[in-house]
């Protein structure tokens, strides 16, 4: 990046003869010069550039989801990042006597005019500061003026009129040294009154223009093009009201044709799309959210389906992670337990050291079947991975379950006979991604165990499980529809049982108890739904039963 930066500003020096300066060192002196007595004028020469600098700026709305303003933290994020950007005292400087750049008339190449004004004013008050001393100098140098009052009191007064005055002209830039915008907004929200006010969103719309001027200024000054971006995350874990807020504050800010605003919005558009629904205050304009998205966003981007290879890198960051933490932990804490054996060991019994000493064997074979399970993980010419999903958080929650879970199965001695690592990272995946219809098959052979099944029960298939009773799932799609909702691809979960990992009814009685990335309280509603069912049909059959009379 930075040597694309260079290139560009290389051939901008090639084309114009003037490279880009930042308001840095003697620049900075010269900024506030211009900016005091300069005003900028956007030429072709600015407008043909293709020298650009963006300003990156991260949004998480969720930071601010408790406030009922979250639009204006938005605002006010902006305002501070580009106020610590170019520093306080230029953009306070502009407040005061800055102005917006115009167009050149015709093919002019100047790109700063004398504010007259600004000359005049600045001119006149040094006349009378230099005015004021030169009489009170002479009051009192001048031989036979000095033995005088009323010259020196004349020079006194000039020159205390023209102090007042520079100390009124430099009183508002301090003012806005001292009260940002940020605070600025921020005191404008707090204030209930205010708010319910017409003129509130007007006084917000002129603080965000004197922002925009002020980015237009330093467009010209530093030679280049200034684009701020601004990366929104976290939106779709706010309330609706919120939401909504927010996107009418990225309205607000790009009414501005011109505005140098980039918006990044990272949100599912299936939950932006509900809370627009959902909002009180969008009836009649989102009643239909997706419509109202295309006409806000203007360059959707959805993200296409992960690579292989992106794929097993961003796994295989995620075990580096866990694999660093597990080290340290385990390397420690069987470090501790030599020190403490070889300080015990002639006060520990023989059956006490050797209790000891298993456990940490434990340790280290728990260590080595989450390194087995993690290599299935991202194993190319294994399956497993298929079945991951391409979300990075799905992805760590799935990394972060195989080791939890493993360590519980190992203290209970599971893994050293009958289980493979490889099946345990299966299992904890089957349970990440068809949350519902495992749940729904462990219910159905729980039922099923309670009624004295055959002997050779245990040995069926959940896949067969599920297609004996898949029916009756679909059957209660409608009290079901939130919880079904969260399972993944129905194809590759077919494709997952009955093929790549064939889990018994014992295998599945014996994993439940370990897996710790199942909600229970969906199994539970289902066992419900299920006793409901039953008495249903035991009381039909009740009252198809003929009466009987003596």
């Amino acid at each position: 990046m930075h040597k694309e930066s260079a290139q560009r500003e290389e051939n901008e020096y090639r084309r114009t003869h003037q490279r880009p300066r930042r308001p840095e060192g003697w620049n900075y002196i010269t900024l506030l010069w211009y900016l005091v007595f300069y005003e900028p004028v956007i030429t072709e020469v600015h407008l043909r550039r293709k020298n650009i600098e963006f300003l990156f700026i991260r949004f998480s709305a969720w930071q601010y989801a408790g406030s009922d303003k979250l639009w204006a933290g938005l605002i006010t994020t902006l305002c501070d990042h580009i106020r610590h950007h170019f520093g306080p005292l230029p953009l306070s400087f502009y407040h005061v006597v800055g102005n917006r750049p115009r167009f050149a008339s015709g093919f002019s190449q100047e790109e700063w005019k004398v504010k007259k004004s600004a000359c005049c004013a600045a001119g006149g008050l040094a006349f009378v500061t230099l005015a004021g001393i030169g009489l009170v100098t002479t009051a009192i140098l001048v031989p036979g003026i000095r033995d005088g009052n009323a010259l020196k009191i004349i020079g006194s007064t000039i020159a205390g009129v023209s102090g007042t005055g520079a100390i009124a002209a430099l009183a508002p830039v301090i003012k806005h040294l001292i009260i940002s915008q940020k605070k600025k907004i921020e005191s404008m929200t707090d204030n209930e009154k205010f708010t319910s006010h017409l003129g509130f969103m007007s006084a917000v719309k002129k603080e965000i223009e004197v922002l925009t001027s002020f980015l237009y200024y330093m467009e010209i000054f530093e030679r280049r093009r200034l684009r701020i971006v601004m990366e929104i995350t976290s939106l779709d874990m706010c309330y609706p009201e919120r939401v909504v807020g927010v996107i009418n504050a990225m309205n607000t800010l790009l009414s501005d044709t011109n505005a140098p605003f980039i918006f990044i919005l990272v949100v599912d558009p299936c939950v932006i799309v509900s809370c627009l629904e959902q909002a009180g205050c969008m009836k009649g304009m989102a009643d239909n959210g997706y419509l109202y998205l295309n006409r806000t966003v203007t360059l959707p981007f959805s993200i296409p389906e992960i690579g292989i290879r992106s794929k097993m890198r961003f796994l295989h960051e995620a075990f580096q992670s866990r694999e660093d933490l597990m080290y340290r932990i385990i390397t420690r804490n069987v470090e501790q337990g030599i020190m403490k054996a070889r300080q015990k060991n002639m006060a520990l019994s023989n059956a006490e050291s050797v209790v000891e000493m298993d456990q940490h064997q434990i340790d280290a074979q728990a260590v080595q079947y989450i390194h087995e399970a993690f290599h299935c993980l991202h194993d190319e010419f294994d399956c497993l991975y298929r079945y991951i999903p391409d979300g990075i958080i799905q992805m760590k929650r799935i990394v972060n379950t195989i080791p939890i879970t493993i360590r519980l199965m190992t203290q209970q001695h599971i893994l050293r006979h009958a289980i493979s690592p490889r099946s345990v990272a299966g299992w904890v995946v089957l349970a990440n991604q068809w949350p519902c219809r495992l749940s729904w098959i462990l219910q159905c052979t729980e039922d099923r165990l309670q009624c004295q099944p055959p002997d050779d029960y245990e040995k069926d298939l959940l896949w067969d499980v599920f297609t004996r009773n898949c029916k009756h799932l679909y059957d209660k799609r409608e009290k079901l529809q939130n919880i079904m909702a969260l399972d993944g691809d129905p194809e590759l979960f077919e494709k997952f049982l009955a093929h790549d990992f064939p889990f018994t009814v014992r295998e599945g009685q014996m994993y439940l108890k370990y897996t710790v990335n199942l909600d229970h309280s969906i199994r539970y509603r289902m066992g419900q739904l299920r006793s409901l069912e039953t008495l249903e049909k035991d009381y039909s059959k009740e009252e198809e039963k003929p009466d009987k009379t003596d």
